[in-house]
This record gives structure tokens, sequence and C-alpha cells, in this order.
């Protein structure tokens, strides 16, 4: 028999510890955090060079020692011959290569700060993060590269080129490969970096203006990565059960793009102490990522909802071997009860897990795994040790438990602020405060459930109408494969709920509303159905574009 979880932290965090916690600062707000983790990314790279192989991308296979030995080198060249010093921004932008990782390294070690961009902008948005952070250097791949070919003398940055072909635009001033070359026999010396240094500037993918750039210093990211490992070990505890040494090396499949905090904190980042071999995909394809667990024995999957539920119906498919899957993660968006509980059915050994996290708090916020998130298969689990959780009322009052408002964060992985934003920050902080913006509560255990975002309700008649808890219900439905609800104006009841689904088969929409309001208030069940054969339009962390589908909903229904 186990312990319960406030006990098992307890034990954990105590002073001696390997997870010990102590009280401090960061960026002047009271906090938590590791005594005995490393201060700085640097310090994290280097602690886990290894010959173990690190990354695996097409027939590229690196060992952890060669991927950090690239980044001395390309933190050389950075400093030596274009320039950057401590505090300058360097951005990244590019698909999942091994140049991506290798950059980050270099850039965050030497005490610069990594403007990781969207890799899906176009030539504007591109052109506005590097002018908005006031990246030094920019490190890009041909394809990004052609896109900013018209705009690059206006830039007034230092361009650093890879994998190019001959159509790409001659715009760069190095070679990404040759920079490395001409600086494999530097040492990284550098002027001391701080725990409490910029490390990162992530940019949030907001829904309408231009995006904000979430700023984290190496503690906010080194707290995030702590608590899952702190997590783990508190659930073992719980349930009573010993950590066997693997049977193999560990390995994790990259189909999340790095310039989220997903795929750079969850999947990226956490590779480091574990000595997890990751794979890299240049594209998501479900397809492909079956044959990459089958062959190179893939142990966890993290993605959003959308990614796994297009995971599992491969692996119904396919017929291949997935037994190396032990874990799939989610975040980002909830699953569906039904998806939830098809993961242990379809992957023999795997069990689902999820959390709720943002880019401003670092990917880290609550978690739930196992049997506990498949009996709460709604819920997003219970709160990271290093982190305080709060409901609040339109005045900023707490509420009790099953009481729904406003969820509030703080603690150690909250970002420093937006970059240059300062009207953001008044927006989205209250004292010590992040405002998430999400609609929650918290049951009487503390497990957190999400029930929307704030502006994504439908109010129907004064009635509001959570778009997540009528797509759970859509989901749970045979042939649905996805399911986005949003906001149709009404003349009379100012909103109806309206739908896109993407289905297998046939559906008629007259029995399924009768399905559905057996399961859900008739109010809440659509009016309006947009039905398709294909996968639904997403945006570039995974989730579903729910602005482009209303859009063309209303389109269609001849509302403007």
């Amino acid at each position: 028999m186990g312990m319960p979880r406030h006990e098992a932290l307890k034990q954990l965090t105590a002073k001696g510890m390997p997870y010990a916690l102590e009280e401090g600062l960061i960026h002047d707000r009271p906090c938590r955090f590791f005594s005995h983790a490393p201060l700085t990314l640097g310090d994290l790279f280097r602690d886990n060079c290894s010959d173990e192989t690190f990354l695996v991308f097409e027939d590229q296979r690196l060992t952890f020692n060669q991927v950090y030995e690239s980044a001395v080198a390309l933190a050389n060249g950075l400093h030596q011959t274009c320039g950057v010093s401590h505090g300058d921004r360097v951005a990244i932008s590019m698909r999942n290569y091994p140049e991506w990782v290798i950059a980050f390294m270099a850039v965050t070690s030497m005490g610069a700060t990594a403007v990781a961009m969207n890799a899906l902008w176009q030539s504007d948005e591109i052109a506005y993060g590097l002018k908005h952070s006031g990246s030094k250097v920019l490190i890009a791949d041909g394809e990004r590269l052609a896109r900013i070919a018209a705009l690059a003398d206006e830039l007034d940055l230092v361009i650093i080129g890879t994998r190019q072909t001959p159509q790409t635009p001659k715009v760069s001033h190095f070679e990404f490969s040759d920079l490395l070359a001409t600086h494999m026999e530097g040492n990284l010396d550098w002027a001391s970096v701080g725990p409490d240094d910029n490390a990162t500037i992530f940019y949030t993918s907001g829904s309408t203006g231009h995006p904000k750039g979430a700023v984290s210093c190496h503690r906010n990211i080194i707290s995030a990565l702590f608590s899952w490992e702190l997590d783990l070990a508190a659930r073992q505890l719980e349930l009573d059960i010993t950590a066997a040494p693997p049977l193999a090396q560990p390995a994790t499949l990259l189909a999340v793009p790095l310039f989220h905090a997903t795929g750079s904190h969850a999947v990226y980042l956490q590779s480091y102490r574990a000595q997890r071999k990751m794979v890299c995909m240049y594209r998501w394809d479900p397809d492909v990522a079956v044959q990459l667990i089958e062959n190179e024995r893939i142990s966890s999957f993290v993605a959003p909802a959308a990614m796994t539920g297009d995971l599992i119906e491969a692996g119904k498919r396919c017929g291949a071997d997935l037994s190396s899957l032990l874990s799939v993660g989610g975040g980002g968006a909830p699953r569906a009860a039904a998806q939830v509980a098809s993961i242990p059915e379809t992957f023999a050994q795997a069990m689902p897990s999820t959390g709720w996290g943002m880019t401003e708090t670092n990917a880290i916020g609550t978690g739930i795994g196992g049997d506990e998130y498949l009996n709460r298969p709604t819920s997003s689990g219970r709160c990271s040790a290093v982190l305080d959780i709060e409901i609040v009322d339109e005045q900023g009052r707490a509420l009790a438990a099953g009481e729904r408002g406003e969820l509030r964060i703080r603690g150690a992985s909250i970002i420093k602020g937006y970059w240059d934003r300062p009207d953001a920050n008044a927006e989205a902080f209250d004292g010590h405060w992040l405002k998430t913006g999400d609609v929650a509560y918290l049951d009487s255990e503390g497990y957190l459930f999400i029930v929307d975002r704030i502006k994504d309700l439908v109010i129907r008649g004064g009635e509001n109408i959570g778009c997540a808890e009528v797509e759970g219900a859509l989901l749970a439905q045979p042939n649905i494969i996805e399911a986005s609800v949003y906001a149709v104006p009404d003349p009379r009841l100012g909103e109806e709920v309206g739908a896109t689904l993407y289905v297998e088969g046939s559906v008629s929409e007259t029995a399924l509303k009768t399905v559905l309001a057996e399961q859900i208030a008739k109010f809440k069940v659509p009016r309006y159905f947009q039905i398709q054969h294909s996968p639904l339009p997403r945006i570039a962390s995974g989730k579903i574009n729910k602005r482009q589908l209303r859009a063309d909903a209303l389109k269609a229904l001849g509302i403007s």
C-alpha cells in the first residue's frame, strides 16, 4: 500500500533529498524551487554528456557527446564570428532538425537568449518576430530563408543558413556546418551565466494581433523539468512502485514542433537527465509515426489530443508491433473520454497521461496519468509542487471546490513577462498571480477540470455553454473522429451552437441531435453542423484551427 500524494511530496522534497525544495525569489516573486537542480541550462547539458544515442533524424544518429561538442563549436562561432554576447537574442527558425537542438544548446549555454520562432510563420510574421525581439542573429533552414529573401536586407542581422538547396535564395552570411567546422577546437569559456538570466523567448500563438514573446529564465525552465521528475517519483510512492532499470535505452518521438513548449520542454529538454533517445519527425504523419515507434522501439509519445487520436487510428489499422510504447502523454487540449479509454486498448503496454500548462508556465501546471486518469478522463490532474493554483470569480475572490471561475497560477516556472509588452504584462498578471484565461474548477481532492477558455464560450439566450463539453459529447459518438464547436450568431438568442465534424462513413444530423439530447442539455446540442470526411485543419501546435472552421461555417451559412 502506498502513501497519499501530499505525504509523498513532503518526503521527496525534504531537506537533503534529491528533490528538496527551498523558498526564494524568482523575478522578485516568492517561489519554491529545487535546491539541487542545475543552475542553468548549460549546466544541464554539460552534466549529461554521454555516448548514448541522443538525436535520430532520418539517417542521422548523434550521441549526447557529439551534439554537445557541436553546440560548443557553434557557441564559439556565434561569439567570435557573429559578435554575439551575453544577453543578445538569437532567433532559431526551422523544422525539427538536429540543428535546432544544437543551436538552442549553444545560445542558452553562452548566456544569450534563444528566440524560438514559429516555423509556420510567413514573411511578415518572421520579420515582426525578429524586429520585435531585437535578434542579432537568425539561424534558419532553407524554407525559412526563402520566406525572408525579399526582406533580408532590411532585417539588419547576421543570417546563418542550414538545410539549403540549390534553389534556396543566397541570403545567409554563414553556413551552419562551416561555422561548426571552423570552431570545433575551441572550448566554451564564457562569463558566468546566472540562473535568473533570460534563457528563452517563446512566441505565443495569440488569436488576434501580433503574438507575444514570453520570456523565461534558466531557473523557470529547469523548475519545470524537475517538476515532471518529482511528479513521477511521487506517483511511484503513491502506488508503492519501485522503478526498475530500463531494459533498453528509453526513446521518445518528437512529433510536435520544438518552437512550442511541449516539444522543447516535455519532449526535448526532459531527454537529457533521462538519457533518452529522441527521434525527430520532419512533419506529422501518423503512418510514419507508427513505423518509427516499431523500428526505433519508442517508449513515450507526447502530443495534443488530435495527434494522439491520429496515432490511435493508425495503430488500429497498421498491425505493427507497438509494444514498446509505455506512455502516451497529452496536453494543449483535452482528450475526449473515449480517446483516453482507447489508449490502453490500442497499445499493449501504454498508459495515458495528460496535463495542463501554458507557454507562460513553461508547460507545467497540473498532471494526471495511469488509472487515476482513466478514472477521471476529463481532469487535467493535480498541481505541481512548485506552483500554486486558485479559482477566482470576476472580482478576484477565491472560490470553493466545485465552483467555476478563472484559473490563476503562480510559482517557480512562471515567465518573467512578455518581451517589450508592458501592456500585456499589466493585463496578464495580478500581483504574483498569472491570469490564465481558462474557466475551471477544482474538486474536493484537488483535481483540476478545465471547462473552457473564458472567450471560448457560446452564450445562448443567457446560458453559458462550454465548447469543450459539447466536443466531448460529439467525440463519444461512433464515426466521429474530430469535432470543433464554436458560436454562430443568432438574431433571437444572441448565439447558437455550431460544430464542424470529421467523420468516417455516414452520420445523420437528425439522429445525432437525438442522441446528444439524451446526453447533454438540449440547449447545448449544436443547431448547425458542417460535416467533412477529412481531418480538421490545425495550427502549428497541433490544435484544431477553430477560428478558420468557424469562419468557413459562417460563410457556408451565409452569415457575415
